[in-house]
């Protein structure tokens, strides 16, 4: 079935490719008319191409032309010409597709192909980045093109945004800092991912609709999209702030943690990161705590922080899963190896893990906003990515994306050759045949790449090779800030690169090395003849990974653009993945072979077995992104509701229309089923009448027994229209936009809280035979509609309260009840990973925080 599958996809590419052919004959037949053109009348195109879609609205009409003129400004330009396998990528890109190519096939080339006609509509293209230098180093290398045809870029950085400049009198072009809005109105935008997310959630926290900043979401190309759209997924964008100090009940759960004993106090399940306390367990922290019972109700707190303490020493170990830097515990991406400066883990777990090394324990948060990689991609009119390795995961792309991955063929025949794995007994026996063949290339002057999983392991490789007097680059998260130096000269004859599993992705490894570093360019060409004639960059893998697609990132970085290359894994029985697949079992049939454990096995039902122990995790791995997206969009139509309403009010419309039916329908609501005559139905609505009224109106209501619900409300409307009259238009337009976004956000706030409570709650409804997410939903959308109940109350409680303010006391900022110096955090959710936490003024009242934690233990309660 898989074979027949395989198949009819690959036949499916076979015609698409087809297909773009004839388009690039179409583009090719073009070439030499925009060759003949001088500059002036070649970046005047521009202007005409911008004409004729207005008159046809069609980027498709106008593709071939706008192809043709971005391939002659970048050999002019930048001396590079697109090859017809570059304009397949360009066109699959335009056409909201993913396009896989190999890597050093130039895919940051390809994108401005499509980033050039998709610009001309005027809508805005966003192009989306891993990291801060990639946006910064393509935003000033690709912008050329762009700025000679006539458009604006922009550059968005963490902390900062610039647009590209001409430097005065000077042909030369830098990035000039700049507002952020300035830099979104360009034509291109190059960034992160994160910075885009985090933009779009602080624009809808914005106070004043000046203080926005994005532009619509039109068009987006996302480089290394495998990275950003499925390992960087299960990481929701939260902006967030302090929750009350538990620093001392961390470390006291810390030594709890550490006076109990592994199997006789607690289970480990490696595979799903959870813990789970026996009886003996419980009892001797029962008896530490002097409580009766761990998990009742006023105990949750303490349950909650055991087992963090305890995941804390065994699963987030030093130099593995974090480091510690200037005492600070800084996490390393499982997937890339960098350090993710700023995040931090969720729930409390990140504090664990400062307990646990005796660093400064910060506080933990409460969400302000939050939303999923995948929602706010998906916000996006058109969506398209590119990268070298996407078709392991073109499932998942279509599901959750609808986006169809397309293989581009390489320029040049590939002439790679990867080696079958090397197998070992032991871990031992690995290194050592690894530092020994990495010995072996490095006195034939062979340039040798070794690929490791974590911090620790390229360290331990490099004291090895260290012993044999070879000497190495180490490439890992305590580099990153010289990564892009490193991979620049991996090629170099001789060279070794030990690197963890970043590679330089962005980057290609040149072989020779990098050129400028050469007095001139005959140096260069001796190194590179020296190094394809040894065979071209050798690659090691020192173990497999859990997903397919990052040992193919590896494999990548040899062998491109038709040089020629090697690579090669090495694995031991011992290893992480083998040993959760039936690594022990491998063992024990090497063992009764007699094997010698220094020497390798090459066995293909072997390695069959850990591609499918691959295949298992990474389906398992999309099984928690799918359940991450099924729970956000939850919130996703909750979100876009409020947002709405928020913008709404963010335009200073009229909104008096809405103040009065949220009067009316509340005050209807709150006294209409109450009994005049029934002396303790008459005090309930006195309290009631206190939301709204001030004490003198009360009087007089009470004193002359208008009580009714009609009568209240047409008192509430005088009072309101009163306000109105004596404010004026414009002012009244400004309060009552005020006091919209005081109680959405406040609102908002305290639902984003308990939504978040019950979603780490859920699973236990699995323990009733009921579906955790069919019962979010429901108890979701009960908790919604008491949201929007709050919001309205709110809304009409302020209106009608604020009837004698006076018109030159009124102060736009006394209704803020969030100020606006967030910073951010993020969190890795199901599997509690990273999140990005900073500091924030929290101005919540004493009466809505006592009103969150009311509400919060009444959810509670309803969720178990």
């Amino acid at each position: 079935m898989f074979n027949l599958l395989k198949k009819f996809l690959s036949s499916s590419n076979e015609s698409e490719i087809a297909e773009l052919q004839k388009l690039v004959d179409d583009i090719n037949a073009t070439e030499s008319h925009y060759a003949s053109l001088d500059d002036e009348v070649l970046s005047s195109q521009t202007d005409l191409l911008i004409e004729k879609y207005e008159n046809l609205q069609s980027l498709d009409e106008i593709l071939i032309d706008a192809f043709a003129v971005v391939r002659e400004t970048s050999k002019r330009i930048l001396a590079m010409r697109h090859f017809d396998v570059q304009l397949m990528g360009g066109v699959s890109l335009h056409q909201g597709k993913i396009s896989e190519m190999r890597t050093g096939e130039g895919k940051t080339l390809i994108a401005t192909l499509a980033v050039y006609l998709n610009s001309l509509s005027k809508k805005g293209v966003h192009v989306v980045t891993v990291n801060d230098y990639l946006a910064k180093r393509d935003a000033l290398w690709m912008g050329k093109i762009y700025k000679f045809l006539g458009l604006t870029v922009g550059c968005i950085q963490n902390g900062g945004s610039m647009t590209l400049e001409y430097e005065t009198d000077s042909s030369n072009l830098i990035l000039i800092d700049c507002p952020r809005s300035e830099a979104y109105k360009s034509d291109v935008v190059y960034g992160t991912n994160n910075e885009f997310g985090f933009d779009y959630l602080r624009d809808n926290m914005a106070q004043t609709h000046e203080e926005k900043v994005q532009s619509d979401l039109n068009f987006a190309i996302v480089d290394e999209v495998d990275n950003i759209l499925i390992d960087e997924a299960r990481t929701p964008l939260i902006i967030s702030g302090p929750a009350p100090d538990k620093t001392q009940d961390y470390k006291r759960f810390s030594m709890i943690a550490a006076k109990l004993n592994h199997d006789t106090d607690y289970q480990l399940d490696p595979k799903r990161q959870s813990i789970a306390i026996n009886e003996t367990g419980i009892d001797k922290i029962e008896n530490i705590l002097k409580i009766d019972n761990l998990y009742s109700e006023e105990n949750q707190i303490y349950s909650h922080l055991i087992d963090n303490a305890i995941k804390a020493n065994e699963f987030y170990k030093k130099d593995q899963q974090y480091v510690v830097r200037d005492s600070e515990i800084i996490i390393v991406d499982e997937f890339t190896g960098r350090l993710m400066e700023g995040r931090r883990y969720s729930d409390g777990l990140h504090q664990a893990i400062e307990s646990k090394e005796s660093v400064e324990i910060r506080r933990e948060s409460i969400t302000y906003a939050t939303i999923t990689l995948q929602n706010y991609f998906r916000l996006y009119k058109k969506l398209s990515g590119m990268t070298g390795t996407a078709v392991t995961e073109a499932e998942e792309f279509q599901k959750i994306y609808k986006l169809d991955v397309i293989e581009i063929p390489t320029n040049k025949p590939s002439k790679r050759a990867d080696l079958p794995d090397q197998i070992f007994m032991t871990e031992n026996a690995k290194w050592n045949a690894v530092a020994n063949k990495i010995e072996e290339l490095n006195k034939d002057r062979v340039p040798v790449l070794v690929g490791t999983t974590t911090i620790e392991k390229s360290e331990f490789l490099s004291n090895i090779l260290r012993s044999k007097n070879i000497k190495c680059n180490i490439l890992n998260a305590k580099q990153h800030e010289s990564e892009a130096v490193i991979i620049s000269e991996a090629g170099s004859p001789g060279s070794v690169t030990v690197s963890t599993n970043m590679a330089g992705r962005g980057t290609d490894i040149i072989l020779g090395g990098n050129p400028e570093k050469f007095n001139n360019s005959d140096e260069w060409d001796i190194a590179h003849d020296q190094v394809i004639t040894t065979g071209g960059l050798y690659v090691i893998g020192t173990e497999r990974h859990e997903s397919r697609r990052i040992d193919n990132q590896l494999r990548g970085r040899s062998g491109r653009q038709g040089d020629p290359g090697t690579t090669q894994f090495y694995i031991s029985t011992d290893d992480s993945l083998v040993k959760r697949f039936g690594g022990d079992r491998i063992k024990a049939a090497m063992s009764a072979f007699k094997w010698d454990e220094n020497e390798a096995v090459e066995n293909k039902m072997i390695s069959r077995s850990i591609e499918s122990a691959q295949t298992k995790v990474e389906a398992f791995h999309f099984e928690i992104r799918k359940t991450l997206v099924d729970y956000d969009d939850v919130m996703n139509t909750q979100r876009d509701v409020i947002y709405k309403l928020r913008a709404k009010a963010l335009l200073e419309f009229d909104l008096s229309e809405d103040v009065l039916e949220y009067v009316t329908e509340i005050i209807n609501e709150g006294t209409n089923n109450l009994d005049i005559n029934d002396e303790m139905e008459k005090i309930n609505r006195i309290a009631f009448l206190r939301n709204f009224f001030p004490e003198d109106n009360i009087k007089k209501i009470i004193e002359e027994n208008e009580l009714s619900p009609n009568i209240l409300i047409e008192e509430s409307k005088k009072i309101y229209t009163d306000r109105q009259n004596m404010l004026g238009e414009d002012l009244s337009k400004k309060l009552d936009s005020q006091i919209f976004l005081n109680a959405i956000d406040a609102r908002w706030v305290e639902h984003l809280t308990m939504m978040d409570n019950v979603r780490q709650s859920i699973g236990l409804e699995a323990v009733g035979q009921r579906d955790p997410l069919i019962q979010y939903k429901k108890m979701g959308f009960d908790m919604f509609s008491d949201l929007i109940t709050n919001i309205k109350t709110q809304i009409a409680s302020d209106a009608i309260k604020i009837s004698t303010i006076q018109k030159n006391r009124i102060d736009q900022n006394k209704y803020k009840t969030i100020k606006q110096n967030f910073q951010y955090e993020q969190t890795k959710n199901n599997m509690q990973n990273a999140s990005n936490s900073s500091n924030i003024d929290n101005n919540l009242s004493r009466r809505d925080r006592r009103r969150l934690e009311r509400m919060n233990k009444k959810k509670m309660k309803k969720s178990v």
